[in-house]
């Protein structure tokens, strides 16, 4: 497996190096509900896109608040909206009220990680099903995909949830795209991305990867926000936990470099950077990646 750049040395065309310039560039900065997101926002390049985390504890008017802050400091903010969230088809209009008046026309969906949901949605699918069926105002949404599999569901069902809700957003007439979990482990990300394709996934992906961040801050927030199944890899992995906690060792490059001559072929259209609200530090990786391109 190609870990933490292991095929980083792989020869790129011109046109690869700037493609990876172009995700780079045009990258979706995620931001959490968390005392430290102020700081965050402040450091945000003008007009950046924002995705906004739904928080299980804070709840959703947490994430529409903090999206509109964000709308407000000048920015393109995309709400997540975890489906184990929303109390029932009431909840659903407000949301959707929510979105169209404030003119919101992108949507990432999540089931989310409540343990119990406060409503009738397990998951995402029956969310968007009740939401499609309000005034939306919606043009694109957001779904999550697990190359590395899910904590709790089974590879099955999440292959087939991913199928069903690319053919639930067919059918709703909305362009979407969908994030892929943190995963370390490019050969596995391409190889999923591949068998995905080949039956008949064909929606743009956005790579999840994390930004420059505290390597402690890494492990701990990830476990704690549901993306852990790779970290739960790396702590079976001596060297890999060894590498990941050196000082220095890591940086974004480290996923991109191995796939950067698969990129465009695959489809991957985007980046969603998991900045755990340490922005200050993933902006000057940005920098510098577009300065050497």
């Amino acid at each position: 497996m190609a870990l933490f750049g292991k095929n980083a040395g792989t020869s790129a065309s011109n046109d690869a190096l700037a493609y990876r310039r172009d995700l780079v560039e045009n990258m979706v900065f995620e931001l959490i509900p968390l005392k430290s997101v102020d700081a965050g926002i402040e450091a945000l390049p003008a007009n950046s896109l924002v995705s906004v985390t739904a928080s299980p504890v804070k709840g959703l008017d947490a994430t529409m608040e903090l999206t509109d802050q964000i709308r407000n400091k000048g920015h393109r903010p995309v709400p997540h909206i975890a489906a184990r969230l929303v109390e029932g088809p009431e909840h659903v209009a407000k949301i959707a009220k929510w979105m169209k008046t404030e003119g919101y026309e992108t949507l990432f969906c999540v089931a989310g990680d409540a343990e119990e949901p406060a409503g009738p949605y397990e998951g995402a699918h029956a969310f968007l099903s009740d939401l499609f069926a309000q005034d939306h105002g919606l043009t694109k949404v957001g779904i999550t995909s697990y190359p590395d599999g899910h904590a709790l569901i089974s590879s099955e069902v999440c292959h087939e949830q991913l199928h069903a809700k690319q053919a639930l957003l067919n059918e709703a007439g909305v362009d979407g795209w969908a994030s892929t979990q943190m995963c370390f482990d490019t050969d596995l990300i391409t190889s999923w991305l591949k068998t995905e394709r080949a039956a008949g996934f064909d929606l743009p992906v956005h790579l999840g990867i994390p930004g420059v961040v505290d390597r402690t801050k890494l492990m701990t927030m990830g476990v704690r926000l549901g993306v852990g199944a790779s970290l739960r890899f790396l702590k079976k992995n001596r060297a890999a936990v060894t590498k990941l906690m050196a000082p220095g060792s890591y940086d974004p490059n480290d996923i991109l470099d191995p796939m950067i001559n698969e990129l465009s072929d695959l489809n991957i259209s985007g980046l969603h950077v998991f900045t755990f609200n340490q922005v200050e530090a993933t902006e000057q990786w940005r920098q510098a990646v577009i300065a050497d391109a």
